[in-house]
């Protein structure tokens, strides 16, 4: 039975009293999830040794994506021309930000059971990630086979520590201390 003709005979039923046959068509035709497995930490030096293993690609799409420190220095170098706002509010950060820092996915979601390790994580856009969310590949229409990755591309990993080292006011911001540490760490 399809999702659309299950809600609406739950709807019938709810409508003539009967919330038992409808509790069941809503368990059959939408089975809850099974209890989330417990997430890890993925401190800036984990999440770098998986941005370096794919290459700072997007997995999904091939599109290449821009290391962390690189965006966020960026931001401190130019905050009028490449704004940041700690919490990403969108009217005060840069469309680069969701289009172009990378984040891991979890290929099965967590809450539908997936592992939390690096086998189970790709490489993806903040905006990919959060389109995602919960669903498999599959019920997206997705492509399942990971992309190539960008050629030579090193999502400006390399350009961020050479800066960091030799800049002063990114050496003071604390988020991009971090992440130039974990660029040294991973690299």
């Amino acid at each position: 039975m399809s999702t659309i003709k299950a809600l609406r005979q739950v709807c019938e039923m709810l409508s003539s009293g009967d919330s038992v046959s409808a509790a069941e068509i809503l368990q059959t035709a939408f089975p809850p999830p099974p209890a989330p497995t417990h997430r890890s930490s993925w401190p800036p030096v984990r999440l770098t040794k998986v941005f370096i293993r794919d290459g700072f690609t997007d997995r999904y799409f091939g599109e290449p994506l821009v290391f962390p420190g690189t965006l966020r220095a960026l931001s401190v170098l130019a905050p009028g021309l490449f704004p940041y706002h700690r919490n990403w509010k969108q009217s005060l950060t840069h469309p680069a930000y969701w289009s172009h820092y990378p984040t891991i996915d979890h290929i099965v979601p967590l809450a539908r059971g997936g592992k939390d390790d690096e086998s189970n994580v790709v490489t993806t856009s903040m905006l990919r990630n959060a389109a995602k969310s919960n669903w498999l590949l599959s019920e997206l229409g997705w492509p399942t086979a990971s992309a190539p990755l960008v050629d030579s591309w090193d999502g400006l990993l390399v350009w961020f520590c050479r800066e960091y080292e030799k800049n002063e006011k990114l050496r003071h911001e604390s988020s991009l201390r971090q992440w130039y540490k974990a660029a040294k760490s991973a690299h």
